[in-house]
């Protein structure tokens, strides 16, 4: 391949020896000379040649094995990749099963707790509203037997000094102060058994505010993490029922 160069330059140089022809872009070039330099070109090229053809054989066919493999890889990436597709869907379909299922099992316990808690607190209610009832009509009860026998008292007191007209006087003011005594100790029983009966009943408010307070917090929390596809549709809204 040497010669091939060696000789081009050779006839590029009589090329620009050449001696010009007058008036035109044209040269007077020895053929003898240029003959013998392409000849040798000629002689040199063949071997040259065949072996630059055996490269472009050998690349088509790299070319051609490459290209088959790297077929054969995208189909064997794609059936991997398909594959590695369904298990992770198979996965992703059982764990969100077993969430939903939690999620349900958790807010069926919440709401089993809650139906608990409030049925305890009306139970309770219940209760404390029969001991108050009971507690106030007690206290009434004994407010108005104080008040009849203070009455009783007040009219026999009454009828006692009436007889005596030196102090008829005082026995009217006696008798007065009585029933007056009477009336405002009635009065103060039932101030005490309205206090007591509505302490019992804000206590009560109080007791069933926790309950409800701790029923909604339960509710936002299962609210919160229940955001797995379509189970925000199973969270059972206690309050609507």
């Amino acid at each position: 391949m040497y010669r091939v160069f060696e000789a081009l330059d050779e006839l590029v140089t009589i090329v620009e020896e050449a001696r010009g022809v007058p008036m035109t872009s044209s040269c007077v070039v020895p053929r003898g000379d240029a003959l013998e330099l392409l000849d040798d070109i000629r002689d040199a090229l063949p071997a040259e040649v065949d072996d630059a053809q055996d490269v472009l054989d050998k690349r088509d066919e790299l070319l051609h094995n490459a290209h088959t493999e790297a077929q054969n890889t995208i189909s064997s990436a794609n059936a991997e990749a398909e594959r590695t597709l369904a298990e992770a869907n198979a996965e992703a379909d059982r764990l969100l099963a077993e969430a939903r299922a939690r999620a349900e099992q958790f807010l069926a316990d919440a709401n089993a707790e809650a139906d608990r808690a409030v049925a305890a607190g009306q139970a309770e209610y219940r209760d404390l509203t029969e001991r108050a009832r009971g507690e106030s009509e007690r206290m009434i009860q004994a407010g108005r037997d104080a008040y009849d026998r203070a009455v009783e008292e007040g009219r026999h007191e009454q009828a006692r000094l009436v007889a005596q007209t030196e102090v008829v006087q005082a026995a009217h003011g006696e008798a007065g102060r009585i029933v007056d005594e009477a009336h405002a100790e009635a009065d103060r029983q039932r101030g005490d058994c309205d206090a007591y009966v509505d302490g019992k009943l804000a206590e009560f408010s109080e007791l069933l505010s926790t309950t409800l307070r701790t029923v909604d917090s339960g509710r936002n929390h299962l609210r919160g993490p229940s955001q797995l596809g379509g189970g925000r549709g199973a969270v059972y809204d206690y309050q609507a029922h």
